[in-house]
């Protein structure tokens, strides 16, 4: 035989269970005169269920790990990560100092592979196992590719028209009676055939030249010490300071040596300087 006020108790319960939790209680077989299924407790949508696991591909983050850097994000950081991520081989470009697709990327690919969510964002915890793995990164590890800031011009380019090249910095300043036009990285000659320093003057100009020496190109010449040249180096864009010149001036943006061809005429001052 049924106890009502057993009955009763159970129903105050469940609908005590379900005030707190925010529930919807069905009630159990002739509570209320009607035929139900047993007893069930149906969550709100999006509650946690006990026992069940995220879906596939889906991670929690990491409790109280604070995001660093995320894709959008730029600066000095930003570089310092990716050169990291270069030395593990988990970027191949950059550092170019922009959280962009390829770091997003790599950053997820790190995660996995450390059994950490792979959100893609840099936390705290993400950039302390990275850290740990790998070195400080030195200042041509940062700018491996360019985009490193230009030193303040030698005295020697503060009048007329000059190609103000600087080895110290690796820069290459386009300045007319003192003010800068353009400045973009440059790679130069290596010990054994070094880039000649002092005063000169662009006295050939050359879009399509080939070199007769190594035979390799060089697009955009602009000759100002016997063979050597200021020019485009297909090599320079492709492998930044990991290589070097037989002695020219290379820039890897063809964009700006392009622009810079165009500006300026046989007869223009060159400095190098350290």
């Amino acid at each position: 035989m049924r106890n009502p006020g057993r009955t009763a108790v159970v129903l105050a319960s469940v609908a005590a269970l379900a005030a707190l939790c925010g529930c919807t209680v069905t009630p159990p077989d002739g509570a209320d005169g009607k035929h139900r299924s047993p007893l069930r407790v149906e969550l709100p949508s999006g509650a946690p269920r006990t026992g069940t696991s995220a879906a596939p591909g889906t991670s929690t983050p990491v409790a109280g790990a604070r995001v660093l850097w995320s894709r959008g994000d730029s600066g000095s950081g930003v570089r310092e990560l990716q050169a990291r991520l270069r030395q593990l081989d988990w970027l191949f470009d950059g550092p170019t100092g922009s959280y962009d697709d390829l770091t997003e990327d790599a950053v997820s690919g790190f995660q996995g592979k450390r059994g950490l969510p792979r959100t893609g964002r840099t936390d705290t915890v993400t950039w302390q196992r990275l850290v740990a793995m790998t070195h400080r990164p030195g200042k041509w590890e940062l700018y491996l590719m360019g985009g490193q800031p230009a030193a303040a011009p030698d005295p020697r380019c503060l009048t007329g028209r000059v190609l103000c090249i600087d080895k110290t910095s690796r820069t290459l300043r386009w300045m007319t009676d003192g003010r800068t036009l353009s400045t973009m990285s440059v790679r130069f000659g290596s010990q054994y055939s070094p880039t000649r320093e002092g005063v000169f003057h662009v006295y050939w100009k050359s879009r399509h030249h080939v070199s007769t020496l190594y035979d390799s190109p060089m697009p955009y010449a602009l000759f100002f010490s016997g063979g050597q040249a200021v020019h485009y180096s297909y090599d320079f864009a492709a492998r930044g300071y990991a290589g070097g010149s037989h002695g020219c001036v290379n820039v890897r943006d063809e964009q700006a040596i392009a622009s810079l061809f165009a500006q300026v005429r046989v007869g223009d001052k060159v400095v190098v300087s350290w």
